[in-house]
C-alpha cells in the first residue's frame, strides 16, 4: 500500500507491504530525502497506522536514491516561520510536538523497526534513524548531528535517543561540532548497530530471525526496555511483572510452548490486542 497524500505532491513516505513486513521508504530521492512539510506529517501518520496493525511483524525503514535522509529541507521550512512556531507547540494530549513525533512515533510501533542507512544521514534524518530499534549502515554512510551547522540543537527527540546509545562525551562531541562520521566510525561509538556492505539484505535476514519469536514477547520486550532504560528500579520491576502477565495470558505464549515441546517451528497468530 501507499499512504494517502494531498494531491499537490507525490507521497513522501511510501509503504511496501511484503507479507508481515512493511518496507517504509522515504520517497524524496531527488533531494536526498530531505524532510519537507509533507514528509514530516507522513512520517507521523505512517507510524501510527502501522502501530495499529496486529499482523505486522517488523518494519524496514529506508530511503530511495542516493541517501537515507539529509535532514530538514531548511530553505522550504524557513519560508513559513509561522508554521514552524505552530509545529513546535506540543501535541495534545501527548508529550511531543510535530517535529518530535515524526521520530518518536516509530518508538511506539510495537514491532522491531530497522533503519537501513546509506549516503547521507544528517540532522533530522539521523534523529529518525535513532528512533528505530536497530540501525544497519553501509561503511561509508555519512552521519551527523548537523543542527550545529545551522546554529541549532537537535530537537526531534535525538538527545533522548542518544543517551541510550553513546556516552555523554561522544554525544556532546557530535552535537557541539556537527562533525560527520562514517558508518564504521559510528559503529565504534555505538551510534549504529551493525555495518554491512548490503545493509538492506542484512535487515531482511534480521527480520527472519525476529519473526521466529512470539510477536507478543517482542512487543512486550520493546516496551519494557524502552520504558525501563531511564526509569526507576521500582517502576521497572513493576512493569516487568505487568507485561509478563499479559504475555502469559496470550495464545502466542501457548503456541511457543507447544512448538518447543513438540520440537517444531511455531505458528504464531496476530499480536495480542493488549500489547
Amino acid at each position: 500500500m501507499t499512504n494517502a497524500a494531498p494531491s499537490a505532491h507525490l507521497p513522501r513516505v511510501a509503504v511496501e507491504r511484503r507479507g508481515a513486513v512493511a518496507h517504509v521508504v522515504l520517497s524524496n530521492g531527488a533531494r536526498h530525502n530531505a524532510i519537507d512539510w509533507p514528509m514530516l506529517s507522513e512520517l507521523v501518520s505512517t507510524a501510527r497506522a502501522l502501530a495499529s496493525d496486529r499482523t505486522l511483524r517488523a518494519v524496514i525503514l529506508r530511503g530511495e536514491g542516493a541517501s537515507f535522509c539529509s535532514g530538514l529541507d531548511f530553505p522550504r521550512f524557513t519560508k513559513q516561520p509561522g508554521r514552524i512556531v505552530q509545529a513546535f507547540a506540543k501535541l495534545s494530549p501527548g508529550k511531543t510536538n510535530l517535529f518530535q513525533e515524526a521520530c518518536w512515533a516509530w518508538r511506539r510501533v510495537p514491532v522491531p523497526v530497522i533503519a537501513v542507512l546509506h549516503g547521507r544521514c544528517y540532522g533530522g534524518g539521523l534523529q529518525v534513524a535513532l528512533a528505530a530499534d536497530f540501525r544497519l549502515s553501509t561503511p561509508d554512510c555519512e552521519l551527523s548531528v548537523l543542527e550545529a551547522k545551522w546554529g541549532l540543537v537537535p530537537d526531534m527527540s535525538g538527545t533522548v535517543a542518544l543517551r541510550e546509545l553513546v556516552g555523554i562525551d561522544q554525544a556532546k562531541l557530535l552535537t557541539y561540532t556537527g562533525r560527520v562520521v562514517s558508518g564504521q566510525e559510528a559503529l565504534a561509538i555505538g551510534l549504529v548497530t551493525q555495518v554491512h556492505n548490503d545493509p538492506l539484505a542484512a535487515a531482511e535476514r534480521l527480520v527472519e530471525e525476529l519473526a521466529a519469536r512470539s510477536p507478543d514477547a517482542v512487543a512486550a520486550a520493546k516496551d519494557l526496555l524502552q520504558q525501563n532504560w531511564a526509569d526507576s528500579e521500582a517502576n521497572g520491576l513493576a512493569r516487568e511483572r505487568r507485561l509478563q502477565m499479559l504475555v502469559l495470558a496470550g495464545r502466542n505464549f501457548r503456541e511457543a510452548l507447544r512448538a518447543n515441546f513438540g520440537e517444531r517451528p511455531p505458528s504464531f497468530g496476530k499480536r495480542s490486542p493488549l500489547l
